[in-house]
């Protein structure tokens, strides 16, 4: 049996977590290789007098916290690095930069503005109650160190001293930088994100639509393979149908005609299952009213299933003129046909109505089973996401949202206060109604 690594086996935000702490230990590291030549560059080649047993020192406890970053990096074993954790790692950073500033001119230090790369680097990792909290620790530093440092002394004896006027103009500086760069970088990381969850979306709807252009080629081979044993069997009843052994029993004559009706019956599948696939598509489609095309469903729908109870109601629903599409009536039937498999023994109801302001068409679909689990609910309409426990339960309501949504509509789910489930049907009426020139199928 294949194993699977600990990366494969760890949720999204696990992995993030982690990989985000791996990104501040490799930029710690490189921080601390620059802190390391600045500091032998300035005091070595620039002859500027540093405390560099205060300064090596620093960055020494910089190099100590990184390894134990480092390690704990290493060894997660699946526990969750938040925000909290993260931001307490740039907050050692900040007090480390700010105690090498001060020992290094303060206010007067070019690099100074090191600051805002803690900033960036919180903006892109943390929430935004963390970024604002890195921006205001970082600010603070900045503003103590304008009033405590060790001055840098140059060569000529001479202390770099800046006006006041000019450190104001520096606070000034960096406050606005903060604020803008949290502010872009935030822009643009939820820009990132929403286009990530587009794509991610667009793939998955390009997955669900190749799964069912394989089903439908099945289907239509299978309807191909199944019309030649069909027909046999048609004439075979036939023929039976007339012998004198079936002709003379009463008994054996109803049950060859209830045969006959139940092979008239599939013939009738695989014809819907060719036409469906297009192979019978030649003509124009057909034109309807809606009423008629919601009666003629619902009474197709109810002789052909053993309901016990059907309620059928149409609530303030426009008799429009409308395409008779085999996909729209399949789709319903298979909602119908899993509100009765929810509860075989109970009432059920569909209700259609129309909300001509908005232009939408509602089929509501109720029953008194069990409801949905939670876990259907969140993954209502994937393939193979059913409760009946059989092999490849699921796909009605799948092709059901795929019908809905080819139309511009969708199907929502919910539970029922006072029990059972309800499933809706919203689909926008300029999807099923032909153009208004179109004559009324009727004479109307």
């Amino acid at each position: 049996m294949p194993t699977l690594s600990p990366d494969t086996t760890q949720t999204p935000d696990r992995q993030a977590g982690r990989s985000n702490l791996q990104q501040l230990v490799q930029l710690r590291w490189l921080a601390a290789a620059g802190q390391a030549a600045t500091i032998a560059t300035v005091h070595g080649a620039l002859g500027i007098q540093l405390p560099l047993r205060e300064m090596l020192g620093l960055l020494a406890a910089l190099l100590l916290f990184n390894l134990m970053c480092w390690l704990r990096s290493r060894n997660l074993r699946g526990k969750l690095v938040g925000n909290a954790e993260l931001f307490a790692g740039l907050m050692v950073d900040v007090g480390l930069l700010a105690g090498q500033l001060y020992y290094a001119g303060g206010i007067t230090n070019p690099f100074i503005f090191l600051f805002l790369l803690q900033v960036a680097v919180g903006a892109v990792l943390l929430h935004p109650r963390y970024i604002w909290a890195t921006v205001a620790v970082t600010g603070m530093a900045f503003i103590a160190l304008t009033q405590w440092h060790r001055p840098l002394v140059f060569p000529d004896q001479i202390s770099a001293q800046l006006p006041t006027h000019y450190i104001g103009g520096l606070l000034i500086c960096f406050a606005l930088n903060a604020g803008l760069l949290v502010i872009f970088i935030q822009r643009i990381v939820l820009n990132l994100r929403q286009r990530d969850a587009r794509l991610a979306s667009l793939r998955q709807r390009a997955a669900e639509e190749e799964h069912i252009v394989r089903m439908g080629l099945l289907a239509s081979g299978a309807a191909h393979e199944l019309g030649t044993p069909l027909a046999t069997l048609s004439v075979i009843l036939g023929d039976w149908s007339h012998m004198a052994p079936f002709a003379g029993d009463p008994e054996l004559r109803e049950e060859i005609e209830e045969m006959q009706l139940q092979l008239r019956r599939c013939k009738n599948i695989v014809s819907g299952i060719l036409m469906s696939a297009g192979e019978t598509r030649a003509e124009a489609p057909e034109l309807t009213r809606l009423h008629a095309f919601l009666d003629g469903l619902v009474a197709d729908w109810r002789r052909t299933r053993p309901v016990e109870a059907f309620h059928y109601e149409r609530q303030a629903l426009a008799d429009r003129i409308i395409f008779s599409d085999t996909a729209l009536k399949q789709m319903v039937d298979n909602v119908l046909d899993n509100a009765l498999e929810a509860a075989p023994r109970g009432a059920l109801t569909l209700i259609a109505s129309c909300d001509e302001e908005s232009g939408w068409l509602e089929i509501a679909v109720r029953d008194e089973g069990p409801g949905f689990s939670e876990e259907m609910l969140e993954r209502f309409g994937t393939p193979y996401q059913s409760s009946k426990g059989k092999p490849g339960g699921g796909l009605g309501l799948f092709l059901s949202v795929n019908v809905a949504r080819t139309l511009g509509g969708r199907i929502l789910a919910r539970n029922r206060a006072e029990g059972g489930a309800e499933v809706i049907m919203q689909l926008p009426l300029v999807a099923l109604s032909p153009a208004s020139d179109v004559e009324d199928p009727h004479g109307d």
